[in-house]
């Protein structure tokens, strides 16, 4: 027997158990009433009716419609030891459905077969009588089923404070009360609502605000604290976050209504850490996609690097628009696989999508894909973006970003490509290192090609939550090996953004995109890292230098403490959305451009240089091409150490 099987017959046998419990209630039922009326000497008519086949066909109905209102009313689909609330408004709707249906259907039988079933006295009494009983066993039954199936508490579990003692809490604590395996120990409970501080919420004590988490948590002993409020926004639980912090209290999170609501699972089995979304306080930016899907509907689109974390996230959104096909194409063959199967699952034939394996660097394979395909809108994503190993590999980001830049432009121009979107990158602006130098050449690039019959536009964001070598899930990965967690400098600053609203931008921008533009979104105070880490640390409940080090490495080759999202000179101007802004790209010689850009293609072709004169040699180029490009400090002599 496998272990389906053996669920389906523990299943049956627990509503086989329900029903012939409910059976005998109504059987009592019709005993109770005929003692009542025995008792009472109640009599009505000359002619008493209560004879075998009376009986008989009144309880073969009375049976028939019970099961019928249960299964139509789904009262044998609820999971009686975890009832809430709600569950027993549905016993009580379910049962009284059925006591007034059969007393319309014997009223009818009496009206039509005269002398033959119960009067409507008897009737009346003997539906009142069973659906007191079956409400009243019921209770019985999820009592005992309740008290039965509890665990004993364990005793090696974390005590642990509930934040917000609305209906996901309540939940929250029965369910708590049948997974001791989970090792959580309720003790108190906050909520805003002061009225609510002194009463207790299934069967735990509220004892103060969201301002006493600290007092609570101290007097108390909490080592897990639970912020049970699905409702919450990013903004508010940003702030009971803040409140958490100090406590060494590690803090966990029920997730937004949205997800509460898609994930099937117990409430307990929700229980998860914090995003960075809900540290940073960031709430997702508000953006058309109505007009993102009626744009990218019906047309061909070709994702460069469509394998990447923003690559990815895009494919999925644009197939989500129904677009006429969607061509993905990457170099690293892994990663073009997982989301070609993500998408072929989640649309199978919907989607018309082609997946190739092809580099950005070939010319003659781009412009051969684009011949073959006549994408009408290609989104550049392709890129090498590690700063410290472009440092070590300069000639690589030259290759592949700045020359698989132009290439793609190239191929688009010739092929009638309507819209060409760049992905760039806050390092382009002042760069210091080489690979936002390499971003800031690609701007020009397209620059220098727009007009010739494609429309080229760029994107500029920063620092992605989640996406590949992000700071952020390395912090999480190191505190929970024990430390220590790294950061660069105490004094390093940082934009950030998730990678919905990075790939909604880019969507935004090909709708909206005239040619010439750069799309930069308005992303906030930026946030410094070193303090970042600090409240990571301190949200996992350990303590800074005794738990968890901070160790500083020194800032990595080619990074600076800040990042700029535009130069001054690119006159920034606001749109219909507040949170994203247009800027022009600064004007300069397309001809001088093309010249030096043959230059240094040269140099990073030039294999027998050795890596230190093959760094100068294009840092010298870069000079020349990007005016704005300076080093803070000697990368040479930083990336020897």
């Amino acid at each position: 027997m496998n272990k389906n099987t053996s669920k389906l017959r523990l299943r049956f046998s627990k509503i086989l158990l329900m029903t012939i419990i409910d059976i005998a209630t109504m059987a009592m039922a019709f005993l109770a009433t005929f003692f009542l009326f025995s008792l009472f000497d109640i009599r009505i008519s000359s002619a008493e009716r209560i004879t075998k086949t009376g009986v008989f066909f009144s309880a073969l109905i009375m049976f028939a419609l019970y099961l019928t209102v249960a299964i139509a009313g789904g009262l044998f689909r609820i999971i009686h030891r975890y009832a809430q609330t709600t569950d027993f408004m549905k016993f009580f709707e379910i049962f009284l459905v059925f006591g007034v249906s059969y007393i319309a259907i014997m009223s009818i039988l009496d009206a039509a077969f005269p002398q033959k079933f119960f009067h409507f006295k008897y009737n009346l009494v003997l539906a009142v009588i069973s659906v007191i009983l079956l409400i009243s066993t019921r209770l019985v039954y999820v009592w005992f089923m309740s008290s039965g199936n509890q665990k004993v508490e364990p005793r090696n579990g974390k005590r642990t404070l509930i934040v917000g003692c609305g209906d996901a809490c309540v939940m929250l604590l029965n369910e708590i009360k049948h997974h001791p395996e989970r090792g959580i120990i309720p003790v108190v409970a906050v909520d805003k609502n002061e009225a609510l501080i002194g009463r207790s919420i299934a069967g735990l004590r509220i004892e103060g605000t969201d301002d006493d988490i600290k007092y609570l948590c101290g007097k108390y002993d909490i080592e897990l604290i639970i912020i049970a409020i699905p409702s919450a926004n990013n903004v508010h639980r940003s702030k009971l976050l803040e409140k958490c912090e100090g406590v060494n209290a590690e803090v966990k999170m029920l997730p937004r209504v949205t997800d509460f609501a898609q994930d099937r699972s117990n409430v307990v089995d929700k229980i998860r850490d914090f995003t960075m979304e809900e540290v940073l306080g960031r709430e997702p930016i508000n953006i058309d996609h109505e007009e993102i899907n009626n744009y990218f509907c019906g047309k061909t689109v070709l994702v460069t690097g469509g394998g990447g974390s923003i690559g990815s996230e895009l494919c999925r959104q644009i197939a989500y628009a129904k677009p006429k096909r969607l061509i993905i194409v990457d170099i690293y063959e892994n990663n073009a696989y997982d989301i070609q199967q993500e998408l072929l699952y989640k649309y199978h034939k919907s989607l018309d999508l082609v997946t190739i394996i092809a580099s950005v660097r070939d010319a003659d394979r781009i412009k051969n894909i684009m011949a073959t395909y006549k994408p009408e809108i290609v989104i550049h994503a392709a890129a090498h973006k590690h700063v410290p190993l472009m440092e070590f590999s300069p000639q690589e980001a030259i290759k592949n970003n700045v020359f698989g830049t132009y290439n793609t432009a190239i191929a688009a121009i010739e092929n009638g490509v309507e819209k060409f979107i760049l992905i760039s990158t806050d390092k382009a602006v002042n760069p210091t290192n080489i690979m936002g130098a390499s971003k800031r050449m690609c701007e020009m690039v397209i620059q220098s090609l727009n007009g010739r019959g494609t429309k080229f536009s760029a994107v500029r964001f920063g620092n992605v939550l989640g996406s590949n070598g992000s700071v952020i899930p390395l912090f999480q990965k190191q505190i929970k090996s024990g430390g220590p967690v790294t950061v660069t400098h105490p004094d390093i600053i940082r934009f950030f953004m998730t990678i919905p609203e990075a790939v909604q931008l880019v969507l935004l921008a090909g709708t909206k995109a005239l040619g010439g533009e750069i799309f930069v979104l308005n992303m906030g105070m930026p946030v410094r890292i070193d303090d970042l880490a600090k409240r990571i640390i301190r949200l996992y409940g350990k303590k800074i230098g005794t738990d968890i080090e901070i160790k500083y490495t020194g800032l990595r080759p080619g990074e600076k403490l800040y990042e700029e999202l535009m130069l001054s000179d690119e006159n920034l101007e606001k749109t219909e959305n507040d949170k994203i802004f247009i800027g022009h790209f600064v004007d300069f010689d397309s001809n001088e451009l093309q010249g030096k850009l043959r230059e240094l293609e040269d140099i990073a072709e030039n294999n027998s240089l050795s890596p230190e004169v093959m760094l100068c040699s294009i840092e010298n180029k870069i000079s020349e091409i990007v005016p704005t490009f300076h080093r803070t400090e000697n990368v040479r002599q930083k990336a020897a150490e």
